[in-house]
């Protein structure tokens, strides 16, 4: 991260740098060694051919070379950095049973309010302005309070933008003296400017302006993550470090990779999913996911995986690489809120009728024909069908009240969410307008290499020390140590 850190500089012109070489120990080693101690006449002119080749030739090649592999060492590391955020981001457990308020906050546009159903789906919104200049929080109040009544919205997600941190104050004022009851949690708003704006918006919400479309996307971020977040361009979600400084061939191929692992280790509601999500399940693509949308929309939702075959351009092999990483949860048949691939289904079947829990899996495995590990899988899924792997990670962290930095001083504890990762650190949001950062001499007892060894994206902290305050800055220094 360093080196990448000088090279924007470089480039901004703010910075200059070069390879100092003892050139005066080089060049008594060409007279030393390199010339013959018999040359008399020629022994200026080759000391003269060896010190042009050297500065004009070998040490810039040599330069070239070595800025080169520190660019491929710094790439690689930092896409590693992303890749590995990213998916703790796309692991983040959805917020399940919920009608959610989503709030886009702003100060003279004021903030936008979007509620959605418990299944993802846009119900209503408003624009109400609770923060300045117009601070009109009677009318606000009633905006909320009425959604609050009319679809009984239990959890609101802030984006974490400008205005964020007073549109806390004012659901956090709500709770206190009108009873609200209203859990709230910041959400990081990265690219949702990005999605309101982009194609794939207006094809969703055609007659609804950006501004809303993206309170809508905040409200999805926190219903389920991962569905929302695969309609944004990875780079334009905040995580990482120097992500428009690296090979972005590299960058891509490796955000695609690890959104389409993700994809298909969880599984995807036909019924419910996007285009922009069907599109990573394994042998769907663009196209296809499209076609599916649109067969949806014609025939209803999907009762059975077989369905997938009348789908226009869905032949057998695809249906076939595909079903496994597909789930319809009400399903004509067990299989098919399951991850078991149709190939499989003959023998599921058949262990469907045995006490699964009281087994032997080598046995089992030789009489059907089967490797062992396919078995486990098949064995595990019967045992667990429509299960979501998000769902034994901590559940996101609701709060009803606000932070002040004027409430803090060097030694008290704070509680926090893990925002970002980069290799120096981890920012984490503790309730102010600005992340605090836990350095990385500040995460372990122990020497560690890097900070994801200890921390994970949206990971709650419930203690964490203050050990420096810089109100004017609006920065703080944190430890877990």
């Amino acid at each position: 991260h360093r080196y990448l850190a000088i090279m924007r500089a470089v480039k901004e012109k703010e910075l200059s740098i070069k390879i100092s070489i003892d050139i005066v120990r080089i060049e008594y080693n060409i007279k030393q060694y390199k010339i013959s101690r018999y040359a008399s006449s020629s022994k200026e002119l080759l000391f003269e051919a060896y010190r042009d080749g050297l500065k004009r030739l070998l040490l810039p090649s040599i330069e070239r070379a070595v800025q080169s592999e520190l660019k491929e060492r710094a790439d690689a590391a930092a896409i590693s950095v992303f890749g590995k955020n990213l998916n703790q981001l796309l692991m983040t457990p959805p917020v399940v049973k919920h009608v959610i308020l989503g709030v886009d906050p702003a100060f003279r546009s004021g903030c936008k309010l979007a509620v959605i159903d418990e299944n993802g789906n846009y119900l209503e919104s408003a624009v109400i302005y609770p923060t300045a200049p117009k601070n009109d929080y009677n009318n606000s109040k009633n905006s909320v309070l009425a959604f609050a009544k009319k679809y009984d919205v239990k959890a609101v997600a802030i984006g974490n933008g400008t205005a964020s941190r007073e549109t806390q104050e004012f659901f956090a004022r709500l709770n206190r003296d009108e009873g609200a009851a209203l859990n709230y949690t910041v959400v990081s708003e990265a690219g949702a400017s990005v999605y309101s704006a982009s194609k794939i918006a207006a094809q969703e919400y055609p007659d609804l302006d950006v501004t809303i479309r993206g309170a809508i996307s905040i409200a999805q971020r926190l219903r389920d993550p991962m569905a929302a977040l695969v309609k944004i361009d990875p780079k334009s979600l905040g995580i990482g470090q120097y992500q428009h400084d690296v090979d972005q061939k590299l960058l891509e191929k490796k955000l695609s990779d690890v959104t389409q692992d993700l994809v298909n280790r969880v599984g995807v509601d036909i019924n419910s999913a996007s285009a922009s999500l069907l599109s990573y399940i394994a042998g769907i693509g663009p196209k296809l996911a499209q076609n599916i949308i649109v067969y949806r929309d014609e025939n209803g939702s999907f009762s059975t995986k077989s369905q997938l075959l009348k789908v226009k351009g869905l032949g057998k092999k695809a249906y076939e690489q595909s079903a496994g990483f597909i789930r319809i949860k009400e399903g004509k048949s067990l299989f098919d809120n399951s991850g078991i691939h149709p190939e499989s289904y003959a023998i599921a079947k058949k262990l469907d009728t045995l006490d699964l829990r009281n087994i032997e899996i080598d046995t089992l495995a030789k009489d059907f024909n089967v490797g062992k590990e396919t078995l486990k899988d098949i064995i595990k899924e019967l045992l667990k069908p429509g299960f979501d792997p998000r769902e034994d990670l901590p559940p996101i962290p609701f709060k009803e009240g606000i932070t002040d930095i004027k409430m803090l001083h060097e030694g008290s504890f704070v509680s926090g969410v893990v925002r970002n990762i980069a290799d120096f650190g981890a920012f984490v949001d503790i309730g102010l307008k600005n992340d605090g950062m836990i350095h990385i001499s500040k995460m372990s007892q122990k020497r560690i290499t890097h900070p994801l060894e200890v921390l994970s994206l949206n990971q709650y902290l419930p203690q964490i020390e203050v050990i420096s305050i810089d109100a004017e800055k609006g920065k703080i220094g944190l430890s877990l140590v």
